[in-house]
């Protein structure tokens, strides 16, 4: 596509940003030795933490993180009682100081399509996502939508698949060429500092609320699903 001269693309005025569901994409529900995603949702506290992290997650993670200069957020659907247990997985696994994301950026919904509003929000440019429903609610609004996971279905014209991480991180390194080059890390292989939460300016965006784990179970009529 020719552009006018003095005319800029869309990836050349945004700085990447990247956003990554977490169940099915970093939390491997269905690996769990113990009964599946059912361990992790309704298991003792044990069980829970034992749910495996999806293969090569952390470590695509924390370099891209870094290559991004820490502009990442994990952006999960579920209820309270899930995002409870999420959190607390998530620091019993060492995440943040293992991925270099900052405590801060975690933002979760209670329906699907939100994950829409939190992209326009963020400003999100890229997002990993293993869930149709969630490609198709933030279509238009993100340029690159990575379809994660060894799926039953073809990816929609709209996505690109991503089987795995290693996959995911090619493809996300390879789209990084249309953005500006200051937007990057001028050293990827440098670790980020990481900061304590409440030093740190606060996002565009308030986060959502994050209840405690003694809060209500989920709405019965909600599959409890972490997506």
């Amino acid at each position: 596509m020719q552009h006018a001269a003095g005319m800029r693309t869309r990836a050349e005025l945004r700085e990447p940003r990247l956003g990554i569901d977490i169940g099915r994409v970093i939390i491997d529900g269905p690996s769990h030795a113990g009964g599946g995603d059912t361990a992790f949702f309704e298991g003792d506290e044990a069980t829970m933490l034992a749910t495996p992290e999806m293969a090569g997650a952390v470590d695509c993670i924390a370099r891209l993180t870094r290559l991004l200069d820490g502009r990442a957020w994990l952006v999960s659907k579920c209820g309270p009682r899930v995002q409870a247990r999420t959190l607390r997985w998530l620091e019993a696994h060492d995440f943040y100081r293992r991925t270099g994301l900052a405590r801060d950026h975690v933002r979760f919904c209670l329906t699907r399509p939100e994950k829409r509003g939190i992209c326009l929000d963020l400003s999100l440019t890229h997002f990993v996502d293993d869930h149709p429903e969630v490609h198709d609610a933030i279509r238009g609004v993100v340029d690159h939508q990575y379809f994660f996971g060894r799926q039953a279905r073809p990816a929609p014209d709209y996505c690109v698949p991503a089987p795995t991480w290693a996959d995911a991180e090619r493809l996300i390194e390879d789209s990084l060429a249309g953005y500006p080059a200051d937007s990057l890390a001028d050293d990827p292989a440098e670790p980020l500092a990481i900061y304590p939460a409440d030093s740190l300016a606060d996002d565009p965006a308030e986060p959502l609320a994050i209840y405690p784990a003694d809060s209500p179970a989920d709405d019965p009529a909600e599959p409890p699903a972490t997506s």
